[in-house]
């Protein structure tokens, strides 16, 4: 069996055992394994690194520690292709869910998402798709990166090695343009741009576009308040 067809392997992640319990039936009826439970941070930290699922559905405000702090370890031990977390929030564009951004989360469900919805965006997340639109990540970071303490996602990476090329494409990407925006605007094909972004990623050693974004905000590379799409 390959991996895209391999059931897909889950870990829940919340300090209420009800909210588990209701994800883990519909996760279940989908035919998604449910590897672990975890009541808190440290809980889920141990419990990826027993099971190595695909994804996490990683609440924030968790005991003992918090989901981003875990969010953070989690992904300081997976590989690129490795264990996918995705941020289960109460309330639409919340501040901790920026901090899980930059912390490596894949993207963020909101709690009372429909279970089809939920479903569908763990297998999204699993192909290794972001699952926020890079505007909505745009929105996020001008919202609260003002407000918040400077941070470096990766300090280690040098856009030196970008081409010029590239350099557009990671900037033009960080406005919010999809692929389809970014080849109209730069006279290219979808197939040439999807390159250009792979190899970005590569480069960057970044996991998928969410953090590109949040890469280009963090070193600079445009400023909150430049982005070019109407909200």
């Amino acid at each position: 069996m390959t991996a895209d067809r391999a059931p897909l392997r889950a870990v829940i992640a919340d300090d209420q055992a009800l909210v588990r319990t209701g994800f883990k039936m519909i996760l279940a009826a989908d035919g998604i394994e449910v590897t672990a439970e975890a009541a808190d941070g440290a809980e889920a930290v141990a419990a990826v690194r027993r099971t190595r699922p695909d994804v996490v559905l990683m609440d924030i405000r968790m005991p003992e520690m918090d989901g981003i702090e875990a969010t953070r370890r989690i992904l300081a031990d997976a590989a690129p292709d490795g264990t996918r977390v995705v941020i289960l929030t109460t309330y639409d564009l919340d501040h901790y869910v920026y901090a899980a951004l930059t912390a490596g989360a894949s993207g963020f469900l909101l709690k009372d998402v429909s279970p089809e919805h939920l479903v569908s965006a763990l297998r999204l997340v699993r192909t290794g798709d972001a699952l926020l639109a890079p505007a909505i990540t745009r929105r996020l970071i001008e919202r609260f990166a003002p407000r918040t303490e400077p941070q470096t996602i990766a300090p280690h990476r040098d856009v030196s090695g970008l081409t010029p090329r590239e350099l557009e494409v990671l900037r033009l990407l960080a406005t919010g343009l999809s692929n389809a925006e970014l080849a109209s605007r730069l006279f290219l094909s979808p197939t040439t741009v999807k390159s250009h972004v792979g190899r970005i990623l590569s480069k960057l050693d970044l996991r998928d576009r969410v953090q590109a974004v949040v890469f280009a905000y963090e070193t600079g590379l445009i400023a909150p308040g430049q982005g070019c799409l109407d909200d």
